[in-house]
């Protein structure tokens, strides 16, 4: 029998010690219930740095195929703050003073849940994997690391008191994720609590799947609550119970579902190809990107951009305000055609270009330009790329027990996937009336790179021949 949403919401209001609610400020989160802040989050929160989160939906423009998807990065991140400080009075009641949990380390991790996405630009991920490595030849900008700089900013333009030490944690917890380079060499579990690093286990994923699925209006059987409960430290590292494998498995294909049906979706990716085009086109008049080093200005830029560019009266910005128009026309570039790449050939795909498609035409036919094409290159995984996330997760048989260790697939169910990874390529055409020529050239591509054809979906251009 399933945990419901009030037996999740009953199991974290008893972490936290109810003392501490009586300084704290609380809110009422859809997801979780009441939020209690503290005093020194509030701080951090009350500023119109952390205030323009609100201005950035979660899911970039997912909300225009999902109508419920709205949500923020506000309350993604209260969220995020919430479930960080249940794990640590988790952690610290099963250990009691073994670790020497102190209220230092527990604000820390509270304060990287709440800050980690502080550094996100607009769009969700749109912004700096497709749009900033556009215009700035193949930046490798990242908002974690936005983030550590935004919090450094907040601290000194608003006189936040706190200790350089307790900041230099915070920023390192929201790094962790792709860096190595810590402080301290204790209680190095704390740091894979907001953003793992080691496995990809974090309360990041608890909140965003649950409150992803439940925006979209889609069912979620993950429950993150079985996780919550059973998290243990052995060996300076977070393990689980065994018998929970399969929960931790559906959290990375809980995720990989999410990516597929919704991240990216056809028609989310067709939008998101045309707002890449449109900022591309603006950036060169409004300098669009030359705020992502600079906190003062960078806070400042947040998903209402697209107002600014739609309401420009200038003749320079035209082509980005009518791609802007289209949009909201839902006049959208056409998809054509898709295909999955071969399992064998997946290590060493590196991705197919308008380029390619064009050079895949037949004589006589349409003349294509590249400017006519747009390809969505499409990865979807366990975390880990090709790899399963659960060879780096260790587990315990039950609470009495002392020893970690791993455990493979096949002791649990050989019903789990036996490949850890897709890759999808789609086609579009961004003219109606090329939909044709674009499908054909992209399946003469496919015949020539795989010796077989895309997976046949209807296009406009089809069904007016079936017609």
């Amino acid at each position: 029998m399933g945990t419901t949403a009030d037996d999740q919401l009953s199991y974290l209001h008893t972490l936290e010690p109810l003392c501490d609610r009586r300084f704290s400020k609380h809110v009422h989160d859809n997801v979780h219930g009441n939020i209690y802040l503290d005093k020194l989050s509030l701080k951090f929160i009350d500023t119109e740095q952390f205030q323009r989160l609100r201005d950035l939906k979660q899911l970039g423009l997912a909300y225009l195929v999902y109508p419920g998807a709205v949500h923020s990065r506000f309350e993604h991140s209260l969220g995020v703050y919430w479930l960080a400080g249940a794990a640590v009075w988790t952690i610290k009641a099963f250990h009691g003073s073994e670790f020497d949990i102190d209220r230092a380390d527990i604000q820390t991790v509270k304060l990287a849940g709440l800050l980690h996405d502080i550094g996100h630009g607009p769009f969700s991920h749109t912004f700096e994997r497709e749009f900033l490595p556009r215009v700035l030849n193949g930046s490798n900008w990242s908002h974690e690391d936005m983030s550590a700089k935004m919090i450094d900013y907040i601290v000194d333009e608003h006189n936040i008191e706190i200790d350089s030490e307790s900041i230099k944690r915070v920023k390192e917890m929201i790094v962790a994720s792709h860096t190595s380079d810590r402080s301290t060499k204790e209680k190095q579990f704390l740091y894979d609590i907001v953003a793992n690093g080691r496995n990809g286990i974090d309360v990041d994923k608890f909140d965003y799947i649950v409150r992803d699925s439940r925006a979209c209006g889609l069912g979620c059987n993950f429950q993150f609550e079985r996780l919550m409960e059973s998290m243990r430290v052995m060996g300076d590292e977070i393990c689980y119970r065994a018998k929970d494998y399969l929960t931790v498995h559906k959290l990375f294909s809980t995720r990989a579902d999410l990516h597929r049906t919704v991240y990216t979706h056809a028609k989310v990716k067709a939008v998101e190809l045309m707002l890449v085009d449109a900022l591309s086109e603006a950036n060169q008049y409004l300098d669009i990107s030359s705020s992502i080093q600079q906190p003062s200005e960078f806070w400042k830029l947040d998903d209402l951009i697209v107002k600014t560019i739609l309401i420009d009266p200038r003749q320079e910005l035209k082509k980005a305000r009518d791609l802007i128009l289209r949009i909201r026309r839902r006049e959208i570039y056409q998809f054509c055609n898709e295909f999955s790449v071969p399992k064998a050939k997946l290590e060493h795909f590196k991705g197919i270009t308008p380029q390619d498609i064009v050079c895949s035409q037949k004589a006589g036919g349409v003349s294509l330009k590249e400017e006519d094409v747009a390809v969505s290159n499409v990865r979807i995984n366990l975390t880990r790329g090709r790899k399963n996330p659960l060879e780096s997760i260790n587990f315990f048989k039950d609470y009495d027990c002392n020893e970690k260790f791993p455990i493979q697939d096949d002791h649990i169910s050989h019903l789990l996937p036996a490949c850890y990874e897709d890759m999808i390529v789609r086609a579009y055409s961004k003219k109606p009336e090329l939909v044709g020529a674009v499908s054909e050239a992209f399946e003469n591509l496919q015949l020539k790179m795989f010796g077989m054809k895309a997976q046949v979906h209807d296009t406009p251009e089809k069904k007016k021949r079936r017609l």
